[in-house]
């Protein structure tokens, strides 16, 4: 179900202080036989999805974008003082995708999850997407996986992604809902952060209580402060479910900061906070497992968005080696 990534990068000049395409690793790039996935600490899988939008989007070419656009950082973290090439960090290529079958895509994006817990279970899954329609798959993949796990998702978005499966099918309007009414998730488990406006029909705030669902609007966490309302939600997830599954909707940006999200929109998020909660996430022992979706190339302006999401991606990997330095120091004492 893997192919290649169509972009790679000569790493035969390697640096002491690599850039990202000089530190993340490709299977061709393996020499001296079969992988020892023992090693391997995080394995990015590009998902080029984007035919179940339910508004014009090309996110199916952000995966490769990404590629690219992570040639201009370094893996050290100025802020934490952190090094991100302590881990290693392997990019299994993208889901193979049907071109018009969507229910093939699907499929296959699950068949993708199953087969990533089966044949390298102890690594950390990074999914880049495609639209968010691919993150019901994913956790369907990891539930099938994993069937006595209770699961708890963290969604950062400006959407609940509660449409009506009947109206909307499994679009990128339908994931959470999806998880939801097929039982892979309790409603109870599910915390949204970063709705605002007026971009959420009533009636998917009427069907988010009846679920049970938490969800925080962006104001309402900037007055509580969005760090304390990240760290109460991972708390509380982490004391109800096995695993956490972190999806970042890149249109919870502002559209000032995010125009490369097709549904971006006035007043959400800063750059800033964005990379804060991720970092915050990442550090959280229950997370295991978390994708980037909704990021069309195509509308960007001077890769903004793109560096956004490469910012996103490594912010959360500053916070996932500072989980594994406290739990080397907790192994130590």
């Amino acid at each position: 179900m893997l192919q290649p990534p169509s972009f790679q990068w000569n790493v035969r000049d390697k640096t002491n202080e690599p850039k990202v395409h000089e530190w993340i690793q490709t299977l061709d790039m393996q020499s001296g036989g079969p992988v020892d996935w023992s090693g391997i600490d995080v394995t990015l899988l590009g998902i080029p999805l984007s035919r179940s939008s339910i508004s014009a989007s090309a996110a199916s070419e952000n995966p490769d974008a990404m590629r690219r656009g992570w040639k201009y950082f370094t893996t050290y973290n100025l802020d934490e003082d952190v090094d991100l090439s302590v881990l290693r960090v392997v990019d299994l290529g993208d889901v193979r995708q049907h071109v018009t079958d969507i229910p093939t895509c699907h499929r296959n994006i699950m068949e993708a999850m199953v087969a990533m817990r089966t044949h390298h279970p102890n690594t950390f899954p990074l999914m880049i997407g495609g639209d968010h329609s691919i993150t019901a798959m994913l956790v369907r993949g990891w539930k099938q996986a994993h069937p006595q796990e209770r699961i708890g998702i963290l969604q950062l978005d400006t959407h609940f992604d509660l449409r009506s499966l009947e109206d909307n099918g499994p679009s990128n309007g339908t994931p959470i809902r999806n998880l939801i009414e097929s039982g892979v998730v309790k409603g109870e488990d599910v915390y949204n952060i970063g709705l605002h406006g007026f971009f959420n029909a009533k009636s998917l705030r009427d069907y988010a209580h009846q679920a049970g669902l938490h969800f925080t609007t962006l104001k309402a966490a900037r007055r509580i402060g969005i760090d304390n309302v990240i760290q109460d939600a991972l708390r509380q997830l982490s004391r109800r479910t096995d695993t956490i599954y972190l999806t970042v909707d890149m249109d919870v940006l502002d559209i000032s900061v995010g125009p490369g999200a097709p549904a971006s929109t006035p007043g959400g998020m800063r750059t800033d906070e964005l990379f804060e909660v991720v970092q915050l996430a990442g550090s959280c022992p229950k997370v295991r497992a978390m994708d980037i979706v909704c990021l069309d190339p195509y509308q960007d302006i001077a890769r903004s968005t793109i560096k956004a999401g490469v910012h996103v991606m490594l912010s959360f990997l500053t916070g996932f080696v500072q989980r594994k330095m406290l739990q080397v120091e907790g192994d130590v004492e």
